[in-house]
């Protein structure tokens, strides 16, 4: 079985044997969830909704087999967490530096056919800045106006913890954020400001006082927010 998941190119070429083995987009996928910090089955089924349980099973399988990760007992040893090995970890950045050419040169054909909203929201909840959130537990409720399925979201962060919920976890609210999905993307991924959406009426923010006053502080952001996508190709 093993031998069945290692990867056979028929070439001497090293550049062939790497491309035989990261071509897949899941696996790509996977591996920057990795370097992002997800470990579990289960949360990799949440930050990659498209992909199969059979199919992650598999992907995960191939990068242990080839010594890019490792699978180890979690803190309470009732589950197993996937971890980089060395190797694994020399490769982040060659996924990054992908990442910031696809944007560069690829943003523009990126549709909406490309947006996910429950992948976009693993990423949302996991890049809000706590550190500008009063003490305590904050509490953001976000509605998507224009999807009728997966509309309705609650962030959840408290000490050094920020959760993802479908359901309503039954906590008081701090923060009703409504928008379509397309806007919290463009202000998400820095192509515009929070203020050029709630000034353009395509967002709105409400609750307490202060939180809206520093939306600007705490409000998620892409960790490739400042790249910029080339205008024109010469």
């Amino acid at each position: 079985m093993q031998d069945n998941l290692k990867i056979k190119t028929g070439s001497l070429c090293p550049a062939i044997s790497s491309a035989g083995l990261l071509g897949d987009k899941w696996t790509l996928l996977i591996l920057r969830e990795l370097f992002l910090g997800t470990t579990r089955f289960n949360d990799f089924q949440r930050a990659l909704p498209r992909l199969s349980p059979t199919v992650l099973s598999k992907r995960l399988k191939m990068l242990e087999v080839n010594d890019l990760i490792v699978r180890k007992s979690g803190a309470t040893g009732r589950t197993k967490e996937y971890r980089l090995t060395r190797s694994g970890r020399e490769l982040g950045p060659i996924v990054e530096y992908m990442a910031v050419w696809g944007l560069r040169w690829r943003r523009r054909r990126i549709g909406e056919e490309d947006y996910d909203i429950s992948g976009f929201m693993w990423d949302f909840h996991r890049t809000l800045n706590a550190d500008a959130l009063p003490d305590g537990n904050t509490v953001l409720y976000v509605k998507f106006k224009d999807h009728d399925s997966y509309s309705r979201w609650w962030v959840v962060a408290r000490e050094n913890t920020v959760d993802l919920c479908m359901d309503d976890p039954g906590l008081e609210v701090d923060v009703y954020l409504t928008s379509s999905l397309d806007c919290l993307i463009s202000v998400w991924m820095g192509d515009a400001t929070v203020k050029d959406a709630l000034e353009l009426g395509t967002m709105t923010i409400e609750g307490m006082p202060h939180l809206i006053r520093t939306a600007a502080n705490w409000f998620p952001q892409s960790p490739l927010s400042k790249v910029r996508p080339v205008t024109s190709i010469d």
